[in-house]
């Protein structure tokens, strides 16, 4: 076995530093990097309020040391404490705060307490999208152009990181970008399950394995396998299709602990873009996509799991593996910067090795503290280049309209989504057989916090109503294909008795259905009857005033997400697609906006859809 820089020969080359035995990479194990960063407030303040016990770790030199592992996850390009769709201060009705230089404040003061050499920080993916800072870096003015360094890896360089593992949203810009981030990236960026595809060659670095000081003893090893969510074949299956797969999460981590324990690792943590539901968005034969727990329960040999992508706040989850009878700690921190996982694991050295002997993990809030003025100056350029842009105008709105009804109601904000994508489609097929077809298209209500005022419209406000980084498609679908997606889309409202008192706002979210999974279509008329049971709701199903027959063919206006698989809603994903021109939804928003200069409800706003209840409208 050779040590040797391999750089993948794919169109879209990944890189690392890799040991290659006879089929698979395995990567080498290098050193803890460390950088010296400012520290903030008392380090007991923030860590007593998060209930931590305090300092552990024997004296160096003892048979029993306590490490502690911090860990991040959903970042989704949060890089200070900022809401640029309200130009403000962040601010929700729990009190929180947002973003990586809140984050730092945390880390230093956990470092200062646990001691450096004790410590190591990780990410659970899903860092450079989701904010307009990241649509900014990747679409307006482009990293990979500019050369300049993208503020998350700037950001994540400056605290620190140990190693990052990809979220699904790390795919969403495509796999040059995606690329580029890595290669600024100053931590391993990881995923085990991401590989070539037709192979079981990772695309990236499975994994890495840091080395702890410990005087009068061997270092402590500690090796972090880091895997990916199988719902990107799906998600982003227009940037990965042909190129990579994503195998399950238990499947990869059973392939790969043996690996790194065989390579020397004394601990090993995993981590996963994943949640622990058990559970999948999707439909058909993929990989579970919230598969942390299971990997604990399936798979022998991992300590401790940090996991994300379901944006919820789980201090402590502890599973015992079935094989082992071990117990394994799991922890995910809240998105976008909210709260930090900090894992205490005590090891103990007999017969020549570390072994872990306990573990357990808590969360620590972030609006203990205060923004860390190092990581700010980090990004203050930038972030002020982001501001200025949000509150760039697109036009005049010639009335207020709120997205707060949206879940319920036929809203003007919502149907302008439609109007620009119908518009857009109809633009596009102008000349072509599928120009004969009627153009409707699908929306769902991403953000009821979402206005338009009355005047001035910016681009913050138009992002605020999508906050997603889709693109735009159309697809070809029949009446009864459209009936029975609308029929499944009905599933997001509980059954209401006629008689029950109107309460719209108890009776959306069935089974936990979000609001981004509640399409509504325009171009066709229909009523949502909630009275009766999921599957037989869709009534009157009309275009132009007639009943749609079930052949009747559409041309549809649907976004990336849902065309691909997202939601699992039926028909769609297999649908011929006619238009896919890869224009961002939100940007063609604003260039229609832009090029009309006034936003009249008039022009767009019609009601082809409404609750019904046994017939009778709701409204």
């Amino acid at each position: 076995m050779t040590l040797h820089t391999h750089r993948d020969p794919e169109p879209t080359p990944r890189w690392c530093s890799c040991a290659v035995p006879d089929d698979e990479l395995e990567p080498t194990t290098p050193g803890v990097s460390r950088r010296n960063v400012l520290v903030g407030l008392s380090a007991a303040g923030v860590l007593a309020a998060a209930g931590w016990p305090g300092s552990a770790q024997a004296a160096p030199g003892d048979d029993s040391v306590t490490i502690t592992i911090m860990g991040t996850s959903d970042l989704h390009s949060n890089a200070v404490n900022w809401d640029y769709y309200k130009d403000a201060t962040f601010s929700d009705s729990a009190g929180n705060a947002v973003g990586l230089a809140r984050v730092s404040s945390v880390v230093n003061q956990i470092r200062a307490d646990r001691g450096r050499e004790h410590t190591l920080l990780f990410d659970a993916g899903d860092t450079i999208q989701g904010s307009p800072l990241g649509f900014y870096y990747a679409l307006v003015d482009p990293v990979t152009q500019s050369g300049a360094i993208h503020p998350m890896a700037a950001q994540m360089n400056a605290i620190g990181y140990d190693a990052v593992a990809l979220g699904n949203h790390e795919f969403n810009y495509g796999l040059d970008f995606l690329d580029y981030w890595i290669s600024q990236m100053d931590a391993d960026v990881l995923a085990a399950n991401a590989v070539h595809a037709g192979t079981k060659v990772p695309a990236f670095t499975p994994y890495t394995i840091k080395r702890m000081k410990v005087k009068g003893r061997p270092p402590i090893r500690v090796g972090v396998l880091g895997l990916t969510n199988p719902g990107v074949v799906i998600w982003d299956k227009a940037n990965v299709s042909g190129k990579l797969e994503v195998q399950g999460l238990v499947e990869a981590a059973a392939r790969w602990v043996p690996v790194i324990r065989a390579a020397g690792a004394d601990v090993v943590v995993v981590s996963a873009h994943a949640g622990d539901s058990g559970t999948s968005s999707y439909v058909g034969d993929l990989p579970i996509e919230n598969a942390a727990a299971l990997v604990a329960e399936q798979v022998p040999g991992i300590d401790a799991i940090l996991f994300g992508h379901a944006h919820k706040d789980v201090p402590q989850r502890l599973v015992t593996n079935a094989q082992t009878g071990r117990q394994v700690v799991l922890s995910e921190p809240k998105n976008w910067g909210q709260r930090v996982s900090v894992f205490d694991l005590t090891l103990e050295f007999a017969r020549g090795k570390w072994s872990v002997t306990t573990g357990s993990a808590l969360t620590v809030n972030t609006n203990t503290v205060v923004d860390d003025p190092a990581l700010v100056a980090v990004v203050k350029a930038q972030h002020e280049a982001v501001v200025a842009y949000v509150n760039t105008p697109v036009a005049v709105s010639t009335e207020a309209m709120s997205a707060a009804e949206a879940c319920w109601k036929d809203t003007a904000i919502l149907d302008y989504v439609n109007a620009v994508q119908t518009a857009t489609v109809a633009a596009a097929v102008a000349g072509t057989p599928e120009a004969a077809l009627p153009v409707v298209s699908i929306a769902a209500p991403f953000n009821r916090a979402a206005t338009f005022p009355a005047g001035q419209v910016t681009i913050k406000d138009v992002a605020g109503l999508y906050i997603y980084d889709n693109t735009l498609l159309a697809s070809i679908l029949t009446g009864a294909q459209i009936k029975d997606y609308l029929e499944y889309s009905a599933k997001y409202f509980v059954q209401v008795d006629p008689a029950a008192p109107v309460a719209p706002a108890t009776w959306t979210n069935a089974g936990n259905t979000p609001d981004y999974n509640y399409d509504q279509f325009s171009g066709v008329e229909y009523g949502v009857d909630i009275s009766q049971p999921v599957g037989s709701r869709i009534v009157g199903l009309a275009y132009n005033g007639a009943p749609v027959a079930s052949d009747q063919q559409f041309l549809v206006a649907v976004n990336n997400y849902r065309q691909s698989g997202g939601g699992g809603f039926p028909h769609i994903a297999g649908a011929p697609v006619v238009y896919n021109a890869q224009v961002a939804i939100r940007e063609a928003i604003v260039s229609y906006a832009s090029a009309a200069g006034t936003i009249d409800p008039a022009d767009f706003h019609v009601e082809n859809w409404r609750l019904v209840r046994n017939g009778t409208p709701v409204f």
